[in-house]
């Protein structure tokens, strides 16, 4: 499944054939919920997308088969890597904030999720050589007009992700009001449900959400706030693993692979990082 459409028509087929009672409720990233009749307690959390997480309190287990792959261009580039360097790869889907804990218990021994590598994360855990960087940019309801510039989140209402650099970023914003969620899915919906004026995250993730499934709601605005690097995190010491990461990075950046799984999710070429300095 490698794209929106293919995930929301195979769940959609799923749960029809399989369900005693054909009726559930599809939650779709940043979009109110799709209703079928009426609910069976269904909920599909999508991220980016892409099949994240799956919360049911009924059907759980028809649907693991269905959907046991959580998919997405940091999970690409991750089974790429450990493709290339001799590793295998299982994905488990941690909330951002739990990332570093995990790492740091052994419960996870990788985390790949638009993490900037930072002077404070590097405290706790050990980053890889950058894959790319992300510029910090802005996500506005469709056609609103009352943020031309950085200055003019000033005094907004901003939402964030929890422990994201989008939240320290909008801590920084004078007389800002941050409103902290714990997925960038609730952030997009209470965008379109104007709660909030702006949102605050990765510029290729918003790009990608815009055309996608906030199509028609939502603008990426043309306004960077800053440019960081992201790297791949492991617990700090395990520089055997992180030299087999760098390796794998290495390869695909030169044979071209990292490129491809990029226009594959954001259908363009990678950002200059010199473009993304200037």
């Amino acid at each position: 499944m490698d794209s929106f459409k293919d995930v929301l028509e195979a769940a959609q087929a799923y749960c029809k054939t399989q369900m005693a009672e054909p009726t559930y409720n599809l939650y779709i990233d940043g979009l109110e919920p799709i209703s079928f009749e009426d609910s069976s307690h269904i909920t599909l959390s999508v991220r980016n997308d892409f099949i994240c997480k799956i919360v049911t309190d009924r059907y759980l287990g028809l649907l693991k088969e269905a959907f046991k792959t959580v998919l997405g261009f940091d999970v690409d580039i991750i089974r790429a890597i450990g493709r290339t360097a001799g590793f295998r790869v299982k994905v488990e889907n941690i909330p951002f904030d739990g990332l570093i804990p995990a790492l740091k218990t052994r419960t996870i021994d990788i985390a790949i999720n638009d993490i900037g590598i930072t002077a404070e994360r590097a405290k706790s855990v050990d980053f890889s050589d950058r894959y790319y960087i992300a510029g910090m940019g802005i996500v506005v309801a469709k056609g609103y007009q009352g943020i031309q510039s950085a200055k003019d989140l000033e005094g907004k209402r901003l939402a964030v992700t929890i422990g994201s650099t989008g939240e320290i970023a909008a801590k920084r914003i004078p007389h800002a009001q941050v409103r902290v969620f714990n997925t960038l899915s609730d952030c997009f919906l209470e965008l379109i449900n104007n709660g909030v004026d702006a949102v605050l995250n990765d510029i290729p993730t918003n790009d990608y959400y815009a055309v996608t499934a906030g199509a028609g709601k939502v603008d990426s605005l043309s306004i960077s706030l800053a440019a960081e690097d992201l790297g791949i995190a492991v617990k700090k010491g395990r520089k055997d693993l992180l030299e087999k990461i760098n390796k794998g990075l290495a390869s695909l950046k030169a044979s071209g692979e990292f490129t491809a799984i990029y226009k594959k999710w954001f259908g363009r070429e990678p950002v200059s990082y010199t473009h993304l300095r200037a």
